[in-house]
């Protein structure tokens, strides 16, 4: 029997069932993460057809509950403001590398076409969950601002402040970037997103593990690479926990 990445971390997550603060403060989890990256990474890559889409389900797979992860609610008047006025203000701004800088609002996005799939979350604690997702394809948004050649990667900055007073961030490449079911998503099994499923905007990228599906988000920034980023390595559990910035599944 070949044991995959997520049967391992599932297995190891068995024990941890308080979230991923517990899953990043657990030495031996971090050690895994880090040891498996570079292997996961190549080798993934190599042998994957990056235009392969995920699995896409029927409605009745859908699950009664497509439960709220990590942060439930963000810190902050500033959020909270937006909440009570029902997100009408909230703009989302695409910069760095771009020919065009966009500030768009949640009307705006709404108006843009819109991609609907039903898809499996799948949590790095070893839960799953399937959901019906609605948004506006990332390369739209990202044709519209017009991306610079030398462009790699994008970063996700987002409303959520974390334990330590720093908002939460994550980031992923062009390539990814670009895959048809990567989703600026707005809506959840045909609502608006919920405050605990990372109202009003969130990533959906189909072919990675939960913690890459950023939440909250209010800011795209285009870079050329991840050095300036944080601590370098991409994301807030990447740099604070040791979590694999690859984390495809």
């Amino acid at each position: 029997m070949i044991l995959t990445r997520r049967a391992a971390l599932v297995g190891l997550s068995g024990s941890l069932v308080s979230g991923c603060d517990a899953l990043g403060n657990n030495a031996t989890f971090r050690d895994t993460l880090m040891t498996a990256e570079k292997g996961n990474f190549t080798v993934q890559r190599a042998l994957s057809d990056r235009a392969a889409l995920a699995r896409e389900f029927a409605p009745e797979d859908m699950s009664p509950v497509f439960r709220a992860n990590g942060t439930r609610k963000p810190k902050g008047d500033a959020y909270a403001a937006h909440m009570a006025g029902g997100f009408r203000d909230w703009r989302l701004k695409i910069d760095g590398k771009v020919a065009r800088p966009q500030s768009l609002s949640l009307a705006q996005i709404r108006t843009m076409p819109a991609r609907t799939q039903i898809t499996r979350h799948d949590c790095v604690e070893g839960w799953s969950a399937i959901g019906k997702w609605t948004g506006v394809p990332l390369k739209l948004l990202l044709d519209l601002a017009g991306v610079q050649a030398n462009a790699r990667f994008l970063v996700f900055h987002c409303a959520d402040l974390m334990g330590s007073g720093a908002a939460y961030y994550e980031s992923i490449d062009l390539i990814d970037a670009l895959h048809p079911q990567t989703l600026i998503a707005w809506g959840l099994n045909d609502q608006p997103l919920p405050v605990g499923n990372g109202a009003p905007l969130r990533l959906r990228v189909e072919r990675q593990l939960g913690y890459k599906q950023a939440k909250y988000v209010e800011r795209i920034e285009v870079v050329a690479n991840l050095a300036t980023i944080g601590a370098g390595k991409g994301g807030y559990w990447e740099d604070g926990a040791g979590y694999e910035w690859y984390a495809g599944i």
